[in-house]
């Protein structure tokens, strides 16, 4: 659906990149890598987006770095948007509803990240949880999100020995109780 809004892979790429996930940020280069896409493609999206507002820049060891402009008005309704499009919030309404005690769900890997790899990996972070309903709606949601599930339940404990604070800069909240 995100495809027929908006004609530019480039830009779809980075929206995922930038909006996803409010605290990545990268420089061109490191998006040539990440993309498989030439420079200049990349360069004039970045260009757009800045002017817009929608992104900030900034210096960082003699390279330049762009960010999210958390900041913009319509930052957490294209974050939102993306949640969608991505398949996020059908699983979430079903997992919240049915699953049990869930404190905290949050993404991690690549899509924490900003990348469309393929793969949605989920933390979910309960004390109790009905793992044989969630196999069942994640073998529903697949097909439909064109993208594989992976998860892991954690009670409290176990989370904050599997990620302390200092290691949490690689997930993405997506629910909190």
């Amino acid at each position: 659906m995100l495809d027929t809004l908006v004609t530019s892979k480039t830009r779809i790429k980075l929206l995922l990149k930038f909006f996803l996930n409010a605290q990545s940020s990268a420089y061109l280069r490191s998006l040539e890598a990440e993309f498989g896409e030439s420079t200049n493609a990349i360069r004039v999206e970045l260009n757009r987006f800045e002017k817009a507002g929608l992104l900030e820049s900034f210096s960082e060891r003699n390279k330049k770095m762009f960010k999210a402009n958390t900041n913009h008005p319509v930052f957490k309704e294209i974050q939102s948007m993306l949640l969608k499009f991505i398949g996020i919030d059908q699983i979430l309404d079903k997992i919240i509803n049915r699953l049990g005690d869930i404190n905290k769900v949050f993404i991690t890997g690549d899509f924490a990240m900003g990348k469309d790899s393929g793969q949605i990996d989920l933390v979910i972070v309960s004390e109790k949880t009905d793992t044989e309903y969630l196999n069942h709606l994640i073998g529903k949601t697949e097909p439909l999100i064109k993208r594989k599930i992976l998860y892991q339940i954690l009670d409290q404990v176990q989370f904050v020995n599997k990620f302390p604070a200092k290691n949490q800069k690689n997930l993405l909240l997506i629910f909190s109780k």
